[in-house]
């Protein structure tokens, strides 16, 4: 594969991960709408999920109720997540380095993938910490296991295309 074939192809990898980040980052901020939606969603006439999946139903509404009671009288919790939100924007934005540069910037790559490890030890501490379902603490770990495959191809892209251009 020609050098340019790979940095393209290394773009378009690093597109998809930004992109995937910008919308984690802009679902944050508005998790009261988004978990009324999610259970409006799953209680109604045509779900399956309250037959199939009443523990997801009871989760969904138990975070409901809670973010709607810290909402009305504690929205200052809430905003947690907008910091949460702001820090997805910020992490995508520093993936532009690798996309102009990769080679130069792989260090940004290894960081994502450090990050995406550091989901699962998090999820496992703190979610019981929480008060967190196991099966919800497995959700959570998945975005570390899906966010380091793409990560990891990238970088072994930009090896690939490092190795090319030093030869």
């Amino acid at each position: 594969m020609s050098e340019r074939a790979l940095l393209r192809r290394i773009r378009v990898w690093l597109v998809v991960f930004i992109v995937c980040l910008v919308l984690s980052g802009l679902t944050a901020s508005p998790l009261v709408t988004e978990l009324h939606w999610a259970e409006d969603l799953l209680t109604s006439s045509a779900s399956p999920a309250p037959e199939h999946f009443p523990a997801l139903v009871e989760w969904i509404t138990r975070v409901r109720t809670g973010l709607d009671e810290a909402d009305a009288a504690y929205p200052f919790v809430l905003y947690g997540t907008d910091w949460l939100a702001f820090a997805h924007l910020v992490i995508a934005v520093a993936f532009s380095g690798p996309y102009r540069d990769p080679v130069r910037n792989i260090w940004v790559i290894q960081f994502g993938m450090i990050a995406c490890a550091g989901i699962i030890p998090l999820a496992l501490i703190c979610g019981p910490i929480r008060d967190i379902p196991f099966w919800w603490t497995v959700v959570d770990m998945s975005f570390g296991v899906f966010g380091i495959v793409p990560l990891l191809v990238v970088h072994r892209m930009i090896r690939r295309l490092e190795a090319a251009a030093t030869a």
